[in-house]
């Protein structure tokens, strides 16, 4: 699949009215992390990773691995646009009964390599992936997605290592860098900078990105692997609740869900943005 920079806008904002909808519907938050991830999901689904989505498990397709599992109603409503399912399934979202939970499942539900929910988890199975891919002799490459608040866990470093002791260039990390996180900013939680130098100190080949901006996201994931041998991160700088001029850049949006007249202005803004 290889959309043009004004088809992966208008995907990027179909994916945030689907997440503002779905997590009014079901009553489950984390619309703000949903939205500041629209763009790099539309870039790696649209014009990035090698997928199928009549074959979702196709042997050398990409794999995708959403760290930051509670923003997994941008990874469903992603999906359901490129094809894997109807959209007209993304009403059951949250709803009792459904194979779409409100932390990304792969239970059921086509394109999804991985449960994911609790933090730090990601890249480490991402890793193994990847060196799994590597023995087989594959050429696919596996993408992980990770929140900036979850590079506090020592478990993404240990991964860090590894994947730079065992040379695996089939691997891309990309940090959701929008320095909101669950309850506080980054930067008075725990502060991460200089956060390219830690990854560059652990071997990683390293840049940083506009989140938000689709060339700049192509530019900088052709180029990888930058180095044969080294894993690669892409930090991309993002705004929590990108979209919403009321939600962006507010600790509220990461567990409030929209609903009433929030919903309605919510929606008002994406529709004519």
């Amino acid at each position: 699949m290889t959309l043009s920079t004004q088809q992966l806008v208008e995907l990027s904002r179909r994916i945030r009215i689907h997440v503002l909808r779905m997590t009014s519907r079901g009553g489950s938050a984390h619309v703000g992390a949903g939205f500041s991830i629209a763009d790099i999901l539309a870039t790696l689904y649209g014009n990035v990773m090698r997928h199928d989505p009549k074959n979702p498990r196709w042997a050398d397709r990409d794999r995708f691995v959403l760290s930051k599992g509670h923003a997994g109603a941008a990874v469903y409503a992603t999906l359901a646009e490129v094809g894997y399912f109807p959209t007209e399934q993304l009403q059951l979202h949250y709803q009792d009964g459904s194979i779409f939970s409100g932390h990304v499942s792969h239970k059921g539900v086509a394109g999804v390599e991985l449960s994911t929910g609790s933090l730090g988890h990601g890249l480490g199975v991402g890793v193994g992936m990847a060196k799994a891919l590597k023995l087989a002799g594959k050429a696919a490459r596996v993408f992980v997605l990770l929140s900036d608040g979850e590079c506090d866990e020592g478990s993404i470093w240990e991964a860090a290592l590894f994947a730079r002791h065992h040379e695996l260039d089939n691997l891309v990390a990309l940090v959701d860098y929008n320095k909101i996180q669950s309850l506080a900013p980054v930067a008075e939680t725990l502060g991460l900078e200089p956060f390219r130098a830690k990854w560059e100190s652990f071997g990683w080949s390293a840049c940083e990105v506009n989140g938000h901006d689709h060339l700049d996201l192509q530019r900088a994931l052709a180029a990888m692997p930058v180095h044969q041998g080294r894993p690669s991160v892409a930090i991309a700088h993002t705004t929590k609740g990108k979209g919403v001029s009321f939600m962006e850049n507010t600790v509220l949006w990461h567990y409030r869900t929209a609903r009433g007249d929030e919903f309605d202005r919510a929606l008002a803004e994406l529709e004519r943005s």
